[in-house]
């Protein structure tokens, strides 16, 4: 490392003087950071990075073996056999339907719905009040889906069901409705669940970043006559803009990522027609059927569409405005 200093000499004119600093040895502390870090890179290195070498198998006609590692190494090339195959499937259409229509309906709704959460909870006076909302609403992150969706299985059942109950019992409806059965439900459904599940969890991020904006820039506005409606629309909204636009590329990137724990708990031979989606179609075929070539393909083609739409989603939000990834 070297420093620049401008130097006086006897006779008034200056120069410039390079002066080499020496290294400072590393402390313990220094040593247990790096350690630290060097921890997160093998992880990554292991997990993330090192499985990349069977995306080949996309390439191989590896379906089959017992062995994937033998399926990597000895399989026969057939190109792009694997990718036609699947967009040539009967069911291409209709899982590509699934996948884009109940992404883009869970982003138009239930992507706002922890932001506004989050500006509502910010909201409240009382700070036990507040403890106890967040409480509420942040444990059910913690059940798994197997237990949080036997739950609704239990409520939603068609004959010993309490909503049916309650429905009929009100008037709402003259007869149970088959509402794990019915296909025109299924949206609905998943929809309702994961809100339920992960709207608190999901407002954590824009807590954080709403407890971070200035009180002055509060106080100011008050002083001004603003109200609350005001405060939110003109400092806490645009405050948090940068963390909201961040979150929704990131959503536009998973727009064909569904995860298939929520859905495997409701999906059944009734609803499969909405219910398949890319996720499912893949585990169905990657794992029961030995189809570990065909499914690798599937996730290939995911992963490079995921990839492209990040970088067109950073590219129009950053134009339109001037935040972005990257």
């Amino acid at each position: 490392m070297k420093d620049n200093y401008l130097v006086v000499k006897p006779d008034g004119t200056l120069i410039n003087q390079i002066i080499l600093k020496k290294h400072k040895p590393w402390t313990s502390n220094d040593l247990i950071l790096f350690l630290m870090a060097l921890l997160s890179v093998v992880f990554l290195a292991i997990f993330a990075y090192a499985p990349l070498y069977g995306l080949v198998l996309a390439f191989k006609k590896g379906d089959g073996y017992l062995n994937i590692s033998v399926a990597i190494a000895n399989a026969p090339f057939n190109g792009l056999d694997n990718f036609k195959e699947f967009i040539s499937d009967p069911d291409f259409k209709n899982i590509m339907f699934n996948t884009i229509g109940l992404n883009l309906l869970q982003l138009l709704i239930n992507f706002p719905a922890p932001i506004i959460f989050a500006i509502l909870l910010s909201e409240l006076i009382g700070d036990r009040f507040k403890k106890i909302v967040q409480t509420v609403t942040f444990f059910p992150h913690f059940i798994s889906w197997v237990i949080f969706g036997g739950i609704f299985i239990t409520l939603l059942d068609f004959d010993t069901g309490f909503v049916n109950g309650f429905l009929v019992a009100i008037g709402i409806v003259p007869k149970p409705i088959d509402i794990l059965g019915g296909e025109e439900y299924f949206w609905g459904l998943i929809i309702i669940t994961s809100i339920l599940k992960g709207l608190g969890w999901g407002s954590v991020i824009y807590i954080a970043a709403i407890s971070g904006i200035p009180n002055d820039l509060y106080e100011a506005a008050k002083m001004d006559g603003a109200n609350r409606w005001h405060k939110i629309r003109y400092i806490t909204i645009p405050s948090i803009m940068p963390t909201v636009t961040l979150f929704f590329i990131l959503s536009i990137a998973g727009i064909l990522n569904n995860g298939i724990e929520h859905l495997w708990v409701f999906q059944n031979a009734n609803n499969i027609m909405r219910s398949e989606v890319l996720d499912t179609f893949i585990y169905k075929y990657g794992i029961p059927k030995w189809r570990y070539s065909y499914a690798t393909a599937i996730g290939l083609l995911k992963s490079v569409v995921s990839l492209l739409l990040l970088i067109a989603g950073n590219t129009i939000v950053k134009k339109l405005t001037g935040n972005g990834i990257y």
